[in-house]
């Protein structure tokens, strides 16, 4: 990536200025390291036989036939790709000009490709099942990250996603297991992802407390509380405290018949396809309405949105209270569609990934989204890798979503800029 800034030249700086183009050149390194880590796969560990990807689940309105690769011959061709990309990522950042997001597509898509063709040898990769369950994986990230995208484009760092996310899915368990309603479950969930983002607006908007600080405070207040009464109160009243009633998975008819979309888009539960409509009702509402508008000129210039009018601390706490009831409705995916019980600490560190997507997605609902389907992919690889009976070795295979995690937010993510305001508490003169 690049920037261009404006510098004074030996001459008179009123009348003489010239551009200096500053080149990052942190893509293309990485684009080079990663291509050689995986070309030494095939050059030292050839894997003979043939790779099936099955891209057929039973009941599409047509299948699919498998495709069928041999494996070595695939890796090399996904390392020469590889290192293809690398070359003229560099040439563009020689000539002072970024990596276009197309060339990373390409990239991680080789990789992806090449990367299974050679840990699957011989064996077959069920697509459909892969995919679905990298959706499934990437659904509370999805809802996380919208709400950290919120959250910082409205001036507010939401480090307390993983808070949020872990006090949505212990009050989703608790009340839709005494209403016996899976809905009043996912209210619940909302509420206490809300009640979460008010105590870090408090902090952070009213009393000026630092925004990170307030945001890991937040994080252990959660997991203490919901540890302590999961093991006095939970467990020994789970049936009647921490045995919710689940979303049941359903077909959309028609949609869901398509090949390898519809399986893995269109035979999910409620709370996925709510996760559709937010994702674009955030986009279109941040980038196309007057709400968007005020939310992202409070996080980016503060003082110039009070001028003309926009309350600050307002807009900040009502779009922090919104950005923790998404959240929230992502915690309740652990308790409502997932596993239908609370465990202490279940989120594992999901807030985190989420805010490592907010960057990955530069700020944007969309990318952000896209960063976590990424993030999910990556865990679920993980499992089904171990299914098959991959070489791969198991401790590479749990550090897997965080090396993708890492690689994305250091390599991929390129020269960005946050909201101008974000984590600033505005104090008006």
């Amino acid at each position: 990536m690049s920037a261009t800034a404006i510098v004074p030249s030996e001459g008179p700086v009123s009348e003489d200025l010239r551009r200096v183009t500053v080149t990052s050149w942190k893509a293309p390194i990485i684009f080079g390291i990663f291509a050689v880590l995986f070309t030494l796969l095939p050059l030292l560990g050839p894997r003979e036989g043939v790779t099936t990807f099955r891209l057929a689940a039973g009941h599409e309105l047509f299948a699919l036939p498998n495709l069928v690769v041999p494996a070595t011959a695939t890796a090399w061709g996904a390392a020469i790709v590889l290192l293809l990309c690398a070359a003229f990522s560099a040439l563009l950042a020689k000539s002072g000009k970024g990596s276009p997001l197309w060339l990373t597509i390409v990239y991680v898509v080789a990789l992806l490709v090449g990367f299974l063709s050679w840990a699957a040898a011989g064996g077959t990769i069920p697509m459909i099942g892969l995919l679905g369950g990298a959706l499934a994986l990437a659904t509370p990230l999805v809802y996380g990250a919208l709400g950290g995208v919120i959250g910082e484009r409205v001036g507010v760092v939401n480090i307390a996603i993983e808070a949020q996310l872990l006090a949505g899915a212990f009050s989703a368990a608790v009340v839709a297991s005494i209403t016996n309603s899976a809905w009043a479950g996912l209210v619940a969930a909302m509420v206490a992802g809300m009640l979460v983002s008010l105590v870090l607006g408090v902090f952070a908007i009213t009393y000026f407390v630092d925004q990170v600080i307030v945001g890991v405070v937040l994080n252990v207040l959660v997991v203490g509380v919901t540890t302590f009464l999961f093991s006095k109160v939970l467990a020994p009243n789970s049936a009647a405290l921490n045995s919710p009633e689940p979303f049941k998975a359903f077909a959309i008819p028609g949609l869901s018949e398509i090949p390898v979309i519809g399986p893995v888009f269109f035979r999910q539960t409620v709370i996925v396809y709510l996760m559709y409509i937010i994702v674009f009702g955030v986009w279109f509402a941040m980038y196309r309405t007057r709400w968007g508008l005020r939310l992202r000129a409070v996080g980016e210039h503060p003082q110039a949105a009070d001028t003309v009018g926009i309350k600050v601390a307002r807009t900040r706490y009502l779009n922090l209270m919104l950005a923790g009831a998404i959240a929230g409705m992502g915690g309740a995916f652990f308790t409502l569609a997932s596993v239908p019980s609370f465990n202490r600490e279940m989120t594992a560190g999901a807030g985190f990934i989420a805010l490592a997507a907010v960057i990955f997605g530069k700020w944007d609902p969309i990318k952000a989204t896209l960063a976590a389907l990424l993030f999910g992919f990556a865990t679920n690889l993980q499992g089904v890798l171990s299914v098959i009976g991959s070489p791969v070795p198991s401790q590479f295979m749990l550090m897997l979503p965080y090396l993708v995690t890492i690689f994305a937010v250091a390599g991929l993510v390129g020269r960005s800029r946050g909201p101008a305001a974000a984590g600033k508490p505005y104090k008006k003169s």
